[in-house]
Order: C-alpha cells, then sequence, then structure tokens
C-alpha cells in the first residue's frame, strides 16, 4: 500500500471529479490520501472530504502565498480547528521568496504561529519552502530551541546542505513528482540519501505530475510512478518502498494511526 502525503483533493482539476479520482488512486494501490489546505475559506471542504472518506485524512493551515489575506490569523482559530477528528496535520505553511505573493516578514510571522500550534498540538507541521533556504533553516532552528515539534519538508526541491540540516533537526522529507524529471539530477542523488525511516512520497496533485504523465493533470494515483521511480533509485523494490513510506507516515503523523 502507498499512501499520498500530499494532495489537495479540492482544488479545480481533482474536486470536479473527485470521487473517481479517488477510485482511480485506490486501484492503483494507494490506500491513503492527506488533503491539504491553503486558506481559511477552504478548511471545511477539506475536513468534510476527510470525515466522508474513510482513507483520507486532513490538514489545516495556511500557505505563505496567501500569507497576507491572513495575517490577522490567530492561533486560537488554527488550535480549535486542529481538534477536528481527521485533522492530522498542520499546514501547509512556510516560505516563498520565489514568487513573494506575500510580504515576507508576515510569511515568517505566520510560520512561527503555526509552529507554535504545532508544538502544542504536537500535530506534524506541513512546510513548504522556495528560494528561501537560509531564513527557512534560522527559524526552524530557533523554534526547536524553544521546544521540539513534527515537522516535514513536502515536495522537497531545496539542496543538499539544506536537506541534511533539516534531517539533523529530525524532520521528515517528502518527495513528488519533480524527482522524475530529467533535469532533476541533483534532487535525484539526494533522494538516494534520504534515511529510509525519513523518506515520504507525494504527488501535490494536481500540479507536478510525475513521469510518463507530464503535462496532464496532476493525480494522487500517480503516487504509484513516483514511488516505482524513488525505489529504483535507491534500489529497493517498490514493494520495498511502499511499506516503508506508509509505515513512516504513521509513525509522523501519528493521529492517522491512532
Amino acid at each position: 500500500m502507498l499512501i499520498d502525503s500530499h494532495c489537495h483533493l479540492q482544488y479545480r482539476g481533482l474536486v470536479e471529479d473527485q470521487q473517481a479520482v479517488l477510485d482511480r488512486a485506490r486501484a492503483a494501490g494507494v490506500g491513503g490520501f492527506l488533503n491539504i489546505s491553503t486558506r481559511l475559506s477552504e478548511w471545511d471542504a477539506v475536513v468534510a472530504t476527510a470525515e466522508r472518506e474513510p482513507d483520507v485524512w486532513a490538514s489545516v493551515g495556511i500557505h505563505p502565498h496567501e500569507a497576507d489575506q491572513h495575517a490577522d490569523l490567530g492561533a486560537d482559530l488554527l488550535r480549535a480547528a486542529t481538534e477536528r477528528e481527521k485533522v492530522i496535520a498542520i499546514g501547509e505553511t512556510g516560505l516563498d521568496y520565489y514568487y513573494d505573493k506575500s510580504d515576507r516578514q508576515v510569511q515568517r510571522d505566520l510560520f512561527r504561529m503555526h509552529i507554535g500550534v504545532a508544538r502544542e498540538t504536537q500535530l506534524p507541521l506541513v512546510i513548504h519552502t522556495r528560494d528561501a533556504e537560509e531564513d527557512t533553516l534560522s527559524i526552524l532552528e530557533d523554534e526547536m530551541g524553544q521546544g521540539a515539534f513534527p515537522a516535514l519538508i513536502h515536495c522537497f526541491t531545496a539542496s543538499a546542505p539544506f536537506g541534511r540540516r533539516v534531517l539533523d533537526l529530525g524532520l521528515t522529507i517528502s518527495l513528488s513528482g519533480i524527482v522524475t524529471f530529467k533535469n532533476a539530477r541533483e534532487l535525484q542523488e539526494i533522494a538516494r540519501e534520504i534515511p529510509e525511516d525519513r523518506l515520504l512520497v507525494e504527488t501535490d496533485s494536481p500540479f507536478l505530475a510525475p513521469v510518463p504523465h507530464r503535462g496532464k493533470p496532476c493525480e494522487p494515483g500517480f503516487v504509484a510512478d513516483t514511488a516505482a521511480f524513488v525505489a529504483q533509485l535507491r534500489g529497493v523494490s517498490p514493494e520495498a518502498l511502499a511499506a516503508s513510506t506508509t509505515r513512516n507516515f504513521f509513525a509522523l503523523f501519528r493521529k492517522a494511526a491512532a
């Protein structure tokens, strides 16, 4: 069994035919889905999908692109949302200096607020970081010094030194379909080095469809293609990689295991 540890089932391209999307993924061997939220307005729908489907879980959080529109979101509101049974994660949150769709200081402040709730609840933090390695590490190291919290870097595309430092902090790393791209040689080398017990796979669907689905809307079922590619990179069987990444998912997202 595989788990898609990061998908957006409420996004256009998936939500219109959501049930069929899930059924196709299940037929491909996917037995679990973490449905990720990016803004307050979608929390209810993201959680409702998880409450309807026994193999779907939900996150609540604010993407850095949306930070300016949620600058006043309080920790109390986020904390309350985490109390719903199928909410097993906080995020996605983090820093994105590539698009700079929100003020960088607002992004940093909101990131720290999410971390505080993750520390308090011990629900894993799902982190987005792009072109912001230095600030992401600075915040993570500072906040870990104030008290540990579980977290992962989703859709990892950062440098090897960044990867080693977040692993040193105890984080997990998730690989998306980007690792299958022909120009992703550096990422493929990093994928070989990630410790077996710190690795997850994801689609980030409907984005980033892996080879051989490039140019199509990505679906959660395509996590099987990414997992098969990563297994070959690491010299293990697809079955072994599926088993280890599923085990890692439930070890990190303990509320799902419960």
